[in-house]
């Protein structure tokens, strides 16, 4: 990791002429930053509920916000104004028992639909297309090539835990946060590492430009030092920290007003790894102009991701929920 230093040229397109800079600030600093802005925490709103299940989440060419359903195997529709859901795909490998896998993104390229599927042995772990018919079709096979390319990295699970992805260039990139990696992999099948890191837990994705952000949970137990959102270009050296401390980061999105990342909350030490934070202590956080996170939401059960359109946060739950957050203007990074 590079000394942090000023990103502003790198981010000024998404953050309203804000400098961020890099900072790793210490637990008690983080807890008492958020505590001297409780005031500002918004409420959030429930949206949407009886989702079997939810993880990965992206609005759609039609503005609906589309959610995976990890439990049954399915894609819903979320209609954004009255929370009206709607079985949008259905067919893909269902979450196996006392794993964290199953379908757990989505994203388009125009009007096509991809879904990213993780350890669903024994059928494909990876990238699928959604047809004109609607039937779901792996075109990328992420978990073979994950054993057949292992990490260098300590790992137990040979096909990795694909997380998240987000649409780059002609393909995608995909985090894999058991394997500590980002591959890029397109519709034809090519999967190739682009960035390796060490035991950071990469989990969501967003792009601005060709640079690319990533959040990171950190190791067990997940402290606020070591949730960060770093950024890198693909294909070039160098990783960037961005901003620090949120308790087991799982997604990081661009905003109206600045860039926002989401926590799923508090871990307790002594759980095995891998398992969801404690209930109810999630936060939709936003970084400040010296790289600090700050909540600006808080008491979401185990989100896994979120998607800011305008002024609205939509935080998609473990339990298969979806929740809203206004992002006022009186959200400013301190």
């Amino acid at each position: 990791m590079r000394t942090p230093r000023i990103i502003a040229v790198l981010l000024s397109t998404m953050l309203a002429a804000t400098t961020v800079v890099s900072a790793a600030a210490t637990p008690s600093h983080h807890d008492h930053h958020a505590h001297h802005h409780a005031r500002h925490h918004a409420d959030p709103s429930l949206l949407t509920a009886g989702l079997s299940g939810g993880a990965g989440s992206t609005i759609g060419p039609d503005g609906a916000l589309y959610v995976t359903e990890p439990v049954c195997g399915e894609v819903s529709r979320v209609d954004r104004r009255t929370g009206a859901a709607s079985t949008f795909v259905s067919g893909l490998p269902v979450q196996q028992p006392g794993t964290p896998g199953g379908a757990l993104d989505v994203a388009f390229r125009g009007r096509t639909a991809y879904v990213l599927v993780s350890l669903a042995d024994p059928q494909v772990s990876g990238l699928y297309r959604v047809g004109r018919d609607g039937v779901p079709r792996p075109v990328a096979d992420i978990g073979a090539w994950s054993i057949a390319h292992p990490p260098e990295t300590d790992y137990f699970v040979p096909s990795g835990l694909q997380y998240a992805m987000e649409p780059y260039r002609r393909g995608f990139l995909v985090t894999d946060g058991h394997h500590n990696r980002v591959l890029y992999v397109t519709p034809d099948g090519s999967i190739t590492q682009v960035r390796a890191f060490g035991n950071v837990v990469p989990t969501g994705l967003e792009t601005v430009g060709r640079t690319v952000l990533v959040a990171e949970a950190g190791p067990v137990p997940h402290l606020p030092r070591d949730g960060k959102v770093v950024a890198f270009t693909p294909w070039r050296p160098g990783t960037r920290e961005v901003a620090s401390g949120g308790r087991l980061l799982v997604d990081v999105e661009k905003g109206r007003g600045g860039l926002y990342a989401l926590a799923q909350g508090h871990f307790t030490p002594g759980n095995p790894e891998g398992s969801p934070a404690d209930p109810d202590t999630g936060q939709v956080m936003k970084a400040g102009r010296h790289g600090v996170l700050r909540a600006v939401a808080t008491g979401l059960d185990r989100p896994t991701s979120f998607e800011i359109v305008g002024r609205t946060a939509y935080v998609v739950t473990l339990d298969g929920e979806v929740w809203t957050v206004p992002l006022s203007h009186g959200h400013h990074g301190r």
